[in-house]
């Protein structure tokens, strides 16, 4: 008796295991490290995410128990948030920034988010320095953030995800490209002369404007140079296809499918660095047995049902990324580790407490990555406020092979994750 779920897995994508591409791994020596960064918009229950007991006996929350079977490969931190961060929903952009958009004007490298800090270390080593995906309808809340503080909208679709790795590009269609990018660079050209004039004669806060405007400019160009770069560089090619129904599936039905993307993506060296938001349900509920939306069960206020019907949403999430883990570590890679210990895992969401509007102490669990997991680590307070979230992500652009030491907020590294 074949069950709706795998029969529904096989009309959203293949069954069989991901290939080992050695084609994409020959170098032992060169064997990179990717990023993958995973946010909730409405976070998780305090009470089903963290653990009661600390250190790496911790008996798993309702929300961990899926990911059990990584319990000694991952991290989960209690007292990690973004100093002086409010606002509830309004604040939840700020998880993979520390700081609002609004307030990039303010920061040195203004707000710009952990994967972009990631992406622009990998240049055009790629052929997509990162890709920012969505499983669900737009929330409004963004991961992705450049230096500006201009938003980076995801690719929701699946059959574009597919497209955009491994579509064929006619000959014909690349020359079209290859014109309009010609075109797009000479119009960039010409607005920068304009606008490089018109900043002597206006001020000071319209100066700053424009220099977040030049920083947008320079991104534009950047991806121009690296498009033209790989044009005429064929796509992998996988045996994975995405059918076309796809995309009509109850999200319950297809997130896996979006983490099958992500690990043929990191598999290919299409690219190093994604993100994948966890959005809103959609229509039909996304198909889960529960008789409210997603936001209105994080209201909770402790009501046992309202709890039971939220469990049921956010351990789907959890028991996917767990299933994420465990296919990164059927893909052995050349320098003989596995895409899991070479890539840095991130879960988790810029908001702690929905049912408070709280941005404290957010929910955050890394895997992989190659670190000395804690199991649960609750960080020692620094203030009256946790300790700054931003020391994670530091540590983990440090892991990631940048020499930096100030990413954002950041204190310091997280010492103990470092081994």
């Amino acid at each position: 008796m074949i069950s709706r779920r795998n029969f529904l897995k096989g009309v959203g994508g293949s069954t069989m295991a991901l290939p080992f591409l050695e084609t994409f791994a020959k170098n032992t020596e060169n064997v990179p490290m990717r990023m993958v960064c995973v946010g909730n918009n409405y976070g998780f229950a305090p009470v089903l995410f963290f653990p009661k007991d600390q250190g790496k006996n911790y008996t798993p929350s309702p929300l961990l128990k899926p990911l059990e079977a990584h319990k000694n490969d991952l991290s989960v931190f209690s007292k990690l948030d973004h100093p002086g961060m409010n606002g509830g929903h309004k604040g939840t952009h700020t998880f993979l920034t520390g700081v609002k958009s609004r307030d990039a004007k303010y920061m040195p490298e203004g707000c710009i988010s952990v994967d972009q800090k990631a992406a622009a270390h990998v240049g055009i080593k790629t052929r997509y320095s990162s890709l920012q995906l969505s499983s669900g309808p737009d929330s409004g809340t963004r991961l992705s953030w450049t230096s500006a503080g201009v938003a980076i909208p995801p690719i929701v679709k699946l059959q574009h995800i597919y497209e955009i790795l491994f579509g064929k590009i006619s000959p014909q269609v690349a020359r079209k490209r290859e014109y309009k990018i010609g075109i797009d660079t000479s119009i960039l050209d010409l607005v920068k002369v304009d606008a490089e004039r018109m900043k002597k004669r206006v001020s000071k806060h319209d100066q700053e404007k424009l220099d977040q405007y030049f920083t947008s400019v320079r991104s534009v160009e950047k991806k121009l140079t690296m498009s033209k770069g790989w044009l005429h560089k064929p796509k992998p090619q996988v045996k994975y296809q995405i059918k076309a129904q796809a995309d009509s599936l109850d999200l319950i039905n297809k997130m896996h499918l979006y983490y099958d993307l992500v690990v043929l993506a990191l598999q290919t060296d299409s690219t190093r660095v994604i993100s994948l938001e966890n959005s809103s349900l959609g229509p039909n509920l996304g198909g889960y047995r529960i008789s409210r939306g997603h936001h209105p069960l994080t209201h909770h206020g402790q009501v046992p049902e309202f709890l039971k019907e939220l469990q049921v949403i956010e351990q789907h999430q959890t028991t996917e990324f767990s299933r994420f883990l465990t296919k990164m570590k059927e893909v052995k890679e050349a320098n003989g580790k596995t895409l899991f210990d070479n890539t840095i895992s991130l879960i988790g969401s810029g908001l702690g407490n929905a049912s408070s509007h709280s941005n404290r102490n957010l929910p955050l669990l890394v895997a992989g990555g190659g670190f000395k997991h804690l199991g649960h680590f609750a960080h020692p307070k620094e203030g009256n406020r946790g300790t700054a979230a931003c020391n994670l992500y530091l540590t983990m652009l440090q892991k990631f092979g940048m020499e930096i030491d100030k990413f954002s907020t950041s204190t310091g590294t997280l010492t103990e994750l470092e081994g």
